[in-house]
């Protein structure tokens, strides 16, 4: 069992090509094998992968080769600047996919992050910028490309979304991303889309508005409509998220509609928060608009993508920047920074899955941090976390 838990996952990277000489003293599926499971045990670094694989190291030996012992944490720098990162990314999906058996009715967020420290170039400051598929209700990464910067998202999402299953799934993606040629993407790949719409597409953004508003001060007099309501009490404020969608499109121009394909529907979120530590009283109100190529009026299903999207940053970010300590590393050398930055995200979809248990059946309440420990400290859970 602790030889075949290893390679459930580990088969799925055995493809990638070796992008070292053909005089090699170590196996690249070594070197894979070893990151990614000193990553799910918590390392950092390639000095705390090599500490972590000497530690392990008669354990390793029952399913690797390790024909010259463990390599050296410059080896292991070396050969993952070098690796192809579509060809990593590739056998990634490959796995995400295997894990999964559908995305079909689900939400599908697609947002940015930058890896603060991972200077390209020390002299320009230029880091590594990210954009990330995650499937929201699953809390699994599907797929990542990076990017040299935030302004190129607009490039990198239609390479990131070619690469993933969109049939019957609806993707999410920030006002940055609400492009024609991203929404006709969507659709041709047999997708939904829920785009947020702001300035950046100022006579979108104006036609929605004016339908949306004048629809509520109306009340969606001869439209049908759809309404949804819940509020949080959270963290020391009340927020209320008001939700209207309506199907009435044909009341914006018509040009508009021929230049965005498959818009079917509209949306407006209105959230009105209230901080219980201010003593004013005051009351913040927000509104926001999107875009949809959903032909029905659920407003609560609608609320429900609007609020797994904006659940991103607590259920991936926040894991990878305080749980995994991402901004803090400072890999920069080639496509190491990307490299280990999809370790991560290996680590992360086993440990989102991962359910540690006493004896009596009981499970932990635990956070990333504290499951990467435990799988460092237990052989047990380490297995466990594999399997899972």
């Amino acid at each position: 069992m602790d030889a075949q838990a290893p390679d459930a996952l580990l088969r799925f990277f055995r493809s990638i090509q070796d992008p070292r000489a053909h005089n090699t003293r170590h196996l690249l599926s070594d070197i894979l094998a070893i990151s990614i499971l000193a990553v799910l045990c918590g390392a950092e670094g390639w000095i705390a992968v090599e500490t972590w694989a000497w530690a392990n190291i008669e354990w390793l030996k029952t399913f690797l080769e390790l024909p010259h012992g463990i390599p050296s944490h410059d080896t292991f720098d070396r050969v993952f600047a070098m690796l192809d990162p579509m060809a990593f990314e590739k056998c990634f999906m490959t796995w995400t996919a295997a894990l999964i058996n559908t995305c079909k009715g689900s939400f599908i967020a697609v947002d940015g992050k930058t890896l603060r420290r991972s200077f390209k170039r020390a002299w320009s400051k230029t880091p590594v910028h990210l954009v990330s598929a995650f499937l929201s209700k699953n809390k699994i990464v599907l797929g990542q490309l990076a990017t040299d910067s935030k302004s190129n998202e607009i490039t990198a999402i239609p390479k990131l979304l070619a690469m993933l299953n969109l049939q019957e799934a609806t993707v999410t993606i920030d006002a940055m991303g609400c492009q024609r040629e991203i929404a006709s993407q969507i659709r041709s790949q047999k997708g939904h889309y829920l785009l947020a719409v702001k300035e950046n597409q100022p006579t979108l953004y104006e036609k929605v508005k004016g339908l949306m508003d004048e629809g509520i001060l109306d009340g969606f007099k001869d439209m049908q409509r759809d309404y949804f309501e819940e509020t949080d009490a959270d963290h020391g404020r009340i927020e209320t998220r008001r939700v209207w969608v309506t199907n009435e499109v044909k009341w914006l121009s018509k040009d508009l509609l021929d230049l965005w394909d498959g818009l079917s529907s509209v949306v407006m979120v209105e959230a009105t928060r209230q901080d219980l530590g201010d003593i004013s009283g005051k009351v913040t109100v927000e509104r926001r608009y999107y875009i949809s190529s959903h032909d029905g009026t659920d407003a609560k299903r609608v609320a429900e993508g609007i609020r797994q999207h904006w659940g991103v940053e607590n259920g991936l970010h926040w894991c990878l920047d305080v749980g995994m300590r991402e901004d803090e590393s400072r890999i920069r050398v080639k496509h190491g920074a990307e490299n280990f930055s999809r370790l991560r995200r290996i680590a992360l979809n086993k440990l989102k899955r991962f359910e540690m248990k006493k004896e009596n059946g009981k499970v932990i309440k635990a956070g990333i941090r504290l499951k990467q420990q435990a799988c460092g400290w237990s052989r047990d859970f380490l297995i466990q976390a594999l399997l899972s």
